[in-house]
């Protein structure tokens, strides 16, 4: 990182990744394709702090970015999906149930029906086009596609000239 005293989550991001990249054309190089290499990338959580519900979240070869989210019992309009700054903010309301918990013993129990409280996904509004994003729920998937946005072309930047009056009044330009 550059010496500075706040920390620029998006500079830190591209950094993050740009080590990631390399890490894995150095693993490439050595072993071959890592893609047939125990596909131990795979198996890394970039998002540790949400267990529930179940979910994918990755990048097309398009650079779209794509969230996946099981959402078992739950119904289209329990869901809540919207962007605020740099984010995704995902929620849903638990859905509705209609068997009374008195009176019941359970052998097994694994499914339960909870609120989504709100999550937050780091999607950069410069890098992602808000305005083409897909979302479908089919066979109780939530399928959210937000696709890379175009390269904006590189320009140059303007050099602004500095000038100083000196003790007779005129003005002269510093590089």
């Amino acid at each position: 990182m550059k010496n500075r005293e706040f920390l620029d989550i998006r500079e830190l991001m591209d950094e993050i990744f740009e080590a990631a990249e390399g890490f894995r054309k150095a693993v490439e190089n050595e072993m071959g394709s890592w893609k047939n290499a125990a596909d131990w990338g795979d198996h890394r959580d970039y998002y540790p702090a949400y267990s529930y519900p179940p979910m994918n979240v990755y990048m097309t070869e398009d650079k779209s970015l794509v969230f996946q989210f099981a959402l078992a019992g739950f119904r289209e309009q329990d869901v809540s999906l919207e962007f605020r700054g740099d984010y995704l903010y995902f929620s849903a309301n638990a859905p509705v149930q209609g068997v009374k918990e008195e009176g019941i013993h359970y052998f097994k129990r694994r499914l339960k029906f909870k609120g989504i409280q709100e999550q937050k996904y780091f999607v950069p509004e410069d890098r992602f086009d808000r305005e083409a994003v897909k979302a479908v729920f089919a066979q109780s998937i939530l399928t959210v596609t937000i696709p890379a946005k175009a390269a904006a072309p590189e320009t140059e930047g303007i050099r602004v000239t500095i000038v100083t009056d000196d003790e007779t009044g005129s003005s002269q330009a510093k590089a």
